[in-house]
């Protein structure tokens, strides 16, 4: 679907589910919003999902912001870009009827990154939040306090691309908004790995 402003899917929880969790599915560069939608069947099967598509092209490849060179983000474009995916999902809960309480932000490397943003800058509607492969989207976010309160951080030891100390970076501006945020690492480079989804999914269980 292309309307609300991002190409998107959306897939109701299965039937007779009260109150389901939406998961919003938030891809990494080159992804779409088909990409996430096993992963986020396998977190939690329960759930509806709702995934966009990044709309920004890199060599045409579809990111959710502009960067400047591998590792370096163009930090006006990522304040505009999550005040765009936030309106998207505001829109979203309308009009899916979502329960904002029950949303959860799932994003991996960009989409981590987004979410890390929309986050610092107290944008996001989700309550809860799991990054994998997260960086730090702004070096220098004016304080907010967030509606997001609980994020899990799942990085890789031996990531090339999202570096082991981008993760404790990222933990302490989080915190600062006023969020609980567990930054695990996994014995894995940036790709994800079935331990990302068992962490993933204990740490669901373990807020439910």
């Amino acid at each position: 679907m292309n309307d609300l402003g991002f190409i998107h899917r959306f897939v109701p929880a299965p039937a007779g589910i009260d109150a389901p969790r939406t998961l919003l599915m938030l891809h990494g560069t080159g992804g779409n919003e088909n990409d996430l939608l096993d992963l986020g069947r396998t977190i939690d099967p329960r759930a509806a999902i709702l995934s966009p598509r990044g709309q920004v092209l890199e060599n045409g490849a579809p990111r959710f912001f502009r960067r400047l060179a591998e590792g370096v983000f163009d930090e006006a474009d990522v304040v505009a870009r999550s005040h765009e995916l936030a309106a998207f999902v505001g829109e979203a809960i309308r009009h899916y009827k979502i329960d904002p309480a029950q949303m959860v932000a799932v994003g991996y490397s960009n989409g981590a990154n987004i979410a890390a943003a929309m986050v610092l800058l107290g944008v996001a509607e989700f309550p809860k939040a799991i990054f994998f492969r997260a960086m730090v989207p702004l070096s220098n976010p004016a304080p907010v306090t967030a509606k997001t309160n609980g994020i899990l951080i799942s990085e890789g030891r031996f990531d090339q691309i999202a570096h082991p100390d981008q993760g404790a970076h990222l933990e302490r501006l989080l915190q600062q908004t006023g969020a609980k945020v567990d930054l695990i690492f996994q014995t894995a480079g940036h790709e994800l790995i079935g331990s990302d989804v068992a962490a993933a999914q204990q740490w669901l269980a373990s807020i439910a």
